[in-house]
């Protein structure tokens, strides 16, 4: 197979969110694991909604996420190359203009529906003179343009979905520019896919009935149809639409919260396959175990909970290496590997490590029971001499063993409660030398 060529693209008009990642990083794993490029293309054809600030935002996030890109271009910068292309739809016949209105054509709709038939736009623009044409114009009233489908069967064999078609006499012509001369996504994308050169869409699937209509206008521009593959939609745990979250799930709020890039493509790339959902270490691990024929057709179910799990394992597994930096600007204390390992596994987020190190380090809230001062004070006395290390829990637990008579939670609890102020946390062996030997008879004290 010729190394595939894909792309992106984003609306800047917001911040990039689960179900825009998903569609990225199918297309970004497809490519770099066949050795293919993965093109970023801004689609900011609606001046007024996009921002400069979303489309460097999302930039932001797609390298956070490590999808980087081989090549980017703006759509903005490129309305001259789409009105070339208008103008050849026009001399062939394929380009017409209308002239309803919002209002006239949603009368249209309904009369239709009323009578049983399909909604499908009846073509009376095209029935209009040049003289109907100019006196329209002259009221007033700009058109809209139009791509003229065949009315033929179009097929294709999609990746995810298998053998496709659409009957085009059964949709309605498609608007390719709106009446103030805009234009809609279709026309800039066929445009731009044939001189990218781009040999696959990979997208979600309520585009598919939009395909019939955009491979015709591929052929009508001397273009070849890319491969099409079309994924299930994600939707929220409980079978309802993310459409009202995704304000939480845009990658900014989700890298605020703490959560790894490597947690969220994880969970995005097994998503709705065969696959089981667990963390990898790289993008090169799941470029290796990606394929189309693993996606299945059933809508893919984003559980928040899930990504969670995905993120404690990974923060659990990390070397000190990987957040040494990280925890030096949470709190310089916290640059430590021997503080790192105790308390990683207690971590859910690596910033969760800051309170580990107030906890270790600084001044803890010593817990003692009134029924287990005599003990405390006694385990004051039993400390082992000299540099406390990972053994010396176990010598001085053994200790005062033999002399109090105590054992298990009676005997482990109390002292954990009076060294760290907590019920729970890292194994005491790693915590008690890290305290140091002034801060545990300070806290007996």
């Amino acid at each position: 197979m010729t190394a595939p060529v894909v792309r992106f693209a984003p609306s800047p008009t917001g911040r990039i969110h689960v179900g825009n990642v998903r569609t990225a990083l199918v297309n970004w794993l497809f490519a770099r694991g066949q050795g293919g490029k993965f093109i970023l293309r801004i689609d900011d054809t609606d001046l007024e909604r996009s921002t400069k600030e979303n489309e460097d935002a999302l930039k932001v996030d797609l390298t956070w996420l490590g999808l980087t890109w081989d090549d980017t271009f703006n759509q903005s910068a490129r309305f001259a190359v789409y009105d070339k292309a208008a103008d050849a739809l026009r001399a062939k016949g394929l380009l017409y203009a209308c002239y309803e209105t919002a209002e006239e054509l949603d009368v249209k709709r309904k009369i239709a529906q009323s009578r049983g038939r399909p909604p499908v736009y009846d073509r009376a623009s095209l029935k209009l003179t040049a003289e109907e044409k100019a006196k329209l114009e002259a009221s007033g009233i700009k058109p809209h343009w139009r791509f003229l489908l065949s009315g033929k069967r179009v097929e294709w064999n999609d990746l995810v979905r298998g053998p496709q078609s659409i009957d085009t006499s059964s949709v309605s012509d498609p608007v390719l520019i709106r009446e103030d001369g805009s234009y809609l996504y279709t026309l800039p994308s066929v445009v731009d896919d044939i001189e990218a050169g781009i040999t696959h869409v990979v997208r979600g699937e309520d585009h598919v009935t939009n395909s019939g209509a955009q491979i015709e206008i591929f052929m009508a521009l001397g273009g070849k149809s890319p491969e099409m593959a079309h994924m299930p939609l994600l939707i929220g745990a409980d079978g309802s639409a993310l459409s009202k979250r995704l304000g939480s799930l845009s990658m900014g709020e989700l890298r605020a919260g703490g959560i790894e890039p490597m947690a969220i493509v994880s969970h995005l790339a097994k998503l709705g396959t065969s696959d089981n959902i667990e963390p990898r270490e790289s993008l090169d691990i799941l470029c290796k175990e990606f394929s189309f024929s693993k996606i299945g057709r059933a809508p893919a179910r984003f559980d928040e909970a899930d990504l969670e799990s995905l993120n404690a394992a990974l923060v659990h597994a990390m070397p000190f290496a990987a957040v040494k930096e990280r925890l030096k600007a949470i709190d310089p204390r916290a640059e430590n590997e021997a503080f790192w390992l105790a308390v990683r596994e207690n971590c859910a987020r690596v910033a969760e490590a800051g309170a580990w190190a107030e906890i270790i380090f600084g001044a803890a809230a010593p817990q003692v029971a009134d029924e287990d001062r005599e003990f405390i004070t006694a385990a004051a006395a039993h400390l082992p001499s000299g540099e406390l290390t990972p053994a010396s829990w176990g010598e001085w637990t053994n200790a005062l063993k033999a002399a109090t008579g105590r054992k298990g939670r009676g005997l482990f609890m109390p002292l954990r409660k009076a060294l760290t102020g907590l019920e729970h946390g890292p194994d005491m062996g790693a915590v008690l030398p890290l305290i140091g030997r002034a801060r545990v008879l300070e806290r007996l004290g």
